[in-house]
C-alpha cells in the first residue's frame, strides 16, 4: 500500500471528479449516475476530504458520499448503507490504497455502533485534524484567516475517559447503542470509552433492563460515586439506582451533581482546562469574574479563591440548586438563575468573564451585552468549531482582540473537539500577552507555576525522551529539559522553561513506566528503600539568545506500602505518566514516609530553580506576592529571599 498525504482539512465536501465505480450485484460499470445506486451497492472511490460529522468524504456523479470508516487521501471500496435526495452515505468495505494514518480499530462493535468516528485514526494524527478543524472554522465561518491555532492539549487517556454514558435498551432488556445511519440496535457488553467501572455496571444492567428504554450511568473518576437512571426494580441489579445525584471532584474539590445537570464527559481533561482557563483570565486577585453558562458552577467556584467576587449565571433550575450548594462555603460567590442574555445586560462591567455555552453558541443578545460591557478579558470555552467561529467575528468586529485559540481533546476517538479562545480588549491585548512558555504537558508542573502567579503559555515539546547511554542521570535530565525547551523554542518568540525528572534507585535511573506491569515493579522496587530524584530545569530566550540549565536533588524515603495498595494506585491510571511511576502528592496513595530537600522538586518542579534560571536568562518573574512553598519543602530559599 503506497504512502499517501491527507490534504488540508475542508468541513465541506471536495471539488467535483472523484472517480467511482459501482458494483451492481456483481456487474461493474464505469460512472453510472448517482440516482441508480442504491442501498447495498459498492463504489470504489478516493477520498478528497473530511465531513461534518467526521466522515471520510468522496464525490459521486455530484453527490457527496459520506464514509464511515475512510481517511482522506485513501482509495477504498465503499458499501452505500443510505441514499438520500442530496447526499449518500456509506462504510469502507476494503481499502485498497492505505493512508499512513490508518489503525486497526481495537474495539469489536467500530463501524457498527458509530459513536466512534476515528478509532482507524492514529492518534497523533486526531490531534492535528482537530487542530485543522478549527482553523478551517475560524476561517470559513468567522472570516478569521490569520488567528494562530496552538496544538491540541491531548487527552492524559485516549481511551476509558468518559465518566457518563447513555445507552438504549431493546424490548428484550439488552443494553447497547443506535446506529447513527441504519437506526439499527447495536449490543454492546464493554465500550472501549467509558470509564471500568462503567463497563461493569453495563455487565449488571445487561439483559435486566427492560423495565425502560434508556439508562443513563455516571460516575465519579475522582470520588468513586455514582448515578443510575432511571429506579430498577430487577432484583438482580445489585447496584443502587435512581439517585438523583451523585458526587465528583475535580482539582480536590467535591461538587455535586444532579442528574439532568451538565458536566464534563471527561474529568482529567476537565481539570486541565481550568487551569488553562485561569492562565487565559490573568486573575490578581482583585476582579469581578462572570461565569456564563456556569452549569453547577465548576469554573466559579474553582476560580473564586483568585478573584474579588465570582458571580454564576444558569438558567437550569437543578444546576443552580447544585451550584449554589457546591459554593455554600464560598464566601465571595453569587448565583444567579436566569437566561444569560437578560442577566448580563443588567450587570454593572465585569473585570473578566467566561462564556461556556451549549453546543448552540451564544445567544446575540449575549454578544451584544459583552461587546457593550468590554470586560477587560474574556475566555470563550466551546464545544463547536462552527458556532465558535460565527460568536468570534462579532466580538472580534467589537472592542476584543484574540490573543489565544487552544483547541482540547476532550473527547478522543470521535471528530469532536472543545476548545477555549483567550480574548482582550484590542488595545490590551497585545500589550498582556504571555512572554514565558511551559515545554511541558505535565499537570503537575503547570499547577506549581500557577500557583507561583506567573503568566505563561504552554506548548508540547515532542521529543524522544529515551535515556542516553554513557550519561548521569543529572546529565540525561538535564539534556532532556534543555532538549524541550529549544524545541518549543523553534516555533515560540519569549522564554521557554522546560524541565525533566528522574528517579535514581541505586545507579539506575528510572523514567516513565512503558505499562501498567513496568509501573508495579518500579513500586515494589522502591518500597521501603531510599531514593534520589533529580529534576532538571533549562531556559531559553530566543529574544536574546541566552540559554541556562540546572539540575536539583531530593532524597525521598518509601514507605512498606502493599501490593495491593499497588494495584489499586496502577489500576487507577496514575502511574503511567510520572517517572518512578509514583506522585509523592497523592493523598490516597501517599507513597513518602519522609523528604529531605525540596518537595516540589519531586513533583516535578523546584520553584527557586526556575526563578533563578529565568532571572539568569534576564527575565524578572512576575510572582504572587502571597504565594509560599509548601510546609513541606522545609526552608526554601525562595520564600525566603521573597518575604
Amino acid at each position: 500500500m503506497g504512502s499517501l498525504t491527507t490534504p488540508s482539512y475542508p468541513r465541506i465536501w471536495a471539488p467535483r471528479g472523484a472517480s467511482c465505480i459501482v458494483n451492481n450485484g456483481g456487474f461493474l460499470a464505469t460512472m453510472v449516475t448517482a440516482e441508480k445506486i442504491a442501498k447495498g451497492h459498492t463504489v470504489t472511490v478516493r477520498f478528497t476530504g473530511w465531513g461534518r460529522l467526521g466522515e471520510a468524504l468522496a464525490e459521486v456523479d455530484d453527490k457527496p458520499l459520506f464514509t464511515f470508516g475512510g481517511i482522506p487521501g485513501e482509495e477504498a471500496v465503499v458499501e452505500i448503507t443510505g441514499v438520500h435526495r442530496r447526499y449518500l452515505v456509506g462504510r469502507v468495505a476494503e481499502v485498497v490504497e492505505a493512508s499512513p494514518y490508518r489503525v486497526s480499530a481495537p474495539c469489536a462493535y467500530a463501524g457498527s455502533c458509530t459513536g466512534c468516528q476515528w478509532q482507524h485514526v492514529d492518534y497523533n494524527h486526531q490531534l492535528e485534524l482537530k487542530r485543522l478543524a478549527v482553523t478551517d472554522a475560524l476561517g470559513r465561518v468567522g472570516g478569521l484567516h490569520d488567528v494562530p491555532v496552538k496544538d491540541t492539549l491531548p487527552s492524559p487517556s485516549p481511551w476509558g475517559y468518559r465518566n457518563h454514558a447513555r445507552f438504549t435498551v431493546n424490548k428484550l432488556g439488552r443494553v447497547g447503542y443506535v446506529n447513527r445511519e441504519s437506526r439499527a440496535f447495536v449490543e454492546v457488553d464493554h465500550c472501549m470509552l467509558m470509564h471500568p467501572w462503567i463497563n461493569g455496571a453495563l455487565r449488571q444492567l445487561q439483559g435486566k433492563s427492560g423495565e425502560t428504554t434508556q439508562v443513563s450511568v455516571r460516575y465519579g473518576v475522582n470520588s468513586g460515586d455514582y448515578l443510575i437512571q432511571p429506579t430498577f426494580q430487577h432484583e438482580g441489579i445489585a447496584l443502587e439506582t435512581g439517585r438523583s445525584h451523585y458526587t465528583e471532584r475535580l482539582l480536590g474539590r467535591d461538587f455535586r451533581v444532579a442528574s439532568p445537570s451538565f458536566f464534563q464527559v471527561n474529568t482529567h481533561q476537565a481539570e486541565q482546562m481550568v487551569g488553562i482557563v485561569r492562565d487565559a483570565l490573568q486573575l490578581t486577585g482583585k476582579e469581578v469574574l462572570v461565569d456564563a453558562y456556569a452549569g453547577v458552577g465548576c469554573f466559579a467556584v474553582l476560580l473564586a479563591p483568585y478573584v474579588k467576587e465570582a458571580i454564576a449565571i444558569e438558567e437550569s433550575a437543578p444546576a443552580v440548586k447544585d451550584g449554589r450548594e457546591n459554593a455554600s462555603d464560598v464566601e465571595n460567590f453569587r448565583f444567579l438563575r436566569g437566561k444569560t442574555e437578560e442577566v448580563l445586560g443588567d450587570m454593572d462591567p465585569p473585570d473578566a468573564v467566561i462564556l461556556d455555552p451549549p453546543r448552540t453558541g451564544c445567544h446575540e443578545d449575549v454578544l451584544e451585552a459583552l461587546c457593550k460591557l468590554a470586560p477587560p478579558r474574556v475566555v470563550y470555552v466551546s464545544c463547536d468549531p462552527a458556532t465558535l467561529a460565527r460568536d468570534l467575528k462579532v466580538l472580534v468586529a467589537g472592542p476584543f482582540a484574540i490573543e489565544s485559540v487552544q483547541p482540547v481533546d476532550m473527547f478522543p476517538q470521535t471528530y469532536h473537539v472543545e476548545c477555549i479562545v483567550s480574548l482582550a480588549l484590542r488595545d490590551q491585548a497585545s500589550a498582556s500577552a504571555s512572554t514565558i512558555t511551559l515545554a511541558s504537558q505535565s499537570p503537575r508542573r503547570r499547577q506549581i507555576l500557577r500557583d507561583m502567579g506567573m503568566r505563561f503559555a504552554i506548548a508540547d515539546p515532542s521529543i524522544d525522551e529515551e535515556s542516553v547511554v554513557g550519561q548521569t542521570p543529572e546529565q540525561q535530565a538535564s539534556a532532556r529539559a534543555l532538549a524541550k525547551a529549544e524545541a518549543v523554542a523553534q516555533r515560540e518568540s519569549g522564554t521557554v522553561v522546560g524541565a525533566d525528572t528522574v528517579v535514581v534507585d541505586g545507579d539506575d535511573a528510572l523514567g516513565k513506566p512503558h505499562s501498567p506491569s513496568d509501573a508495579e515493579a518500579m513500586l515494589r522496587r522502591l518500597r521501603g528503600g531510599t531514593h534520589r530524584v533529580i529534576t532538571a530545569v533549562a531556559v531559553v530566550d530566543v529574544d536574546n539568545g541566552r540559554t541556562a540549565v540546572r539540575s536539583r536533588e531530593t532524597t525521598v524515603k518509601m514507605r512498606d506500602y502493599s501490593d495491593s495498595e499497588i494495584q489499586r494506585f496502577v489500576g487507577a491510571g496514575g502511574a503511567v505518566d510520572k517517572a518512578g511511576a509514583y506522585a509523592i502528592q497523592d493523598e490516597v496513595f501517599h507513597p513518602a514516609e519522609s523528604i529531605d530537600g525540596c518537595y516540589l522538586n519531586v513533583v516535578g518542579l523546584p520553584p527557586c530553580t526556575v526563578v533563578d534560571l529565568l532571572r539568569e536568562v534576564g527575565v524578572e518573574p512576575k510572582l504572587n506576592e502571597k504565594w509560599r512553598p509548601p510546609a513541606e519543602c522545609g526552608s526554601c530559599p525562595l520564600a525566603e529571599r521573597e518575604a
